[in-house]
């Protein structure tokens, strides 16, 4: 399990997950990839670096990468990170107090299920309920800055000027 977290440990791999996850999501060139010049292109980093870390991604199973002619187009793969997300969401869901498990206990039982294993599934979809809406809004955040980035580009001016 420590080799998983040690490689999204790397803030510069955590980028190029996060790159390749947004590209998946907005569907970027109709596939979700991106080939290694993008990626560069989208990084403070250098092409050397971006490779060197895609490798570390790749042999981690974290990324799959297609070859036509010399480019290499990555596109993200989650399956590996459910063993990170196994081990953080009873973390996410311990920060439930005594009042709240009985909450949802007395709610479990109003809706017709097993109160006896109801307290641990509920604490569950919980969890991954606030995960997912962290995601999105994460997502949404970074696709609002992408978007102000690209209206920034386009103005006659520069954000220094005050001849607005």
């Amino acid at each position: 399990m420590a080799d998983i977290f040690d490689v999204i440990a790397d803030a510069t791999r955590r980028e190029l997950l996060q790159h390749l996850l947004d590209a998946s999501l907005r569907g970027d060139n109709g596939t979700g990839e991106l080939s290694v010049s993008e990626l560069v292109d989208r990084m403070d980093a250098t092409q050397p670096t971006v490779s060197k870390h895609l490798k570390v991604l790749r042999d981690h199973g974290l990324v799959t990468v297609r070859e036509e002619g010399q480019h290499r187009y990555y596109t993200v793969e989650p399956a590996p990170l459910e063993e990170v997300e196994d081990w953080v969401i009873p973390f996410l869901s311990a920060d439930f107090d005594a009042e709240a498990e009985a909450g949802r206990a007395v709610f479990a039982a109003w809706a017709g299920a097993d109160v006896a294993s109801a307290g641990s599934s509920v604490g569950r979809v919980a969890a991954d309920a606030s995960h997912q809406a962290r995601t999105l809004i994460e997502g949404a955040q970074e696709k609002l800055h992408d978007v102000q980035e690209a209206v920034a580009k386009r103005l006659p001016w520069k954000s220094g000027d005050d001849a607005r």
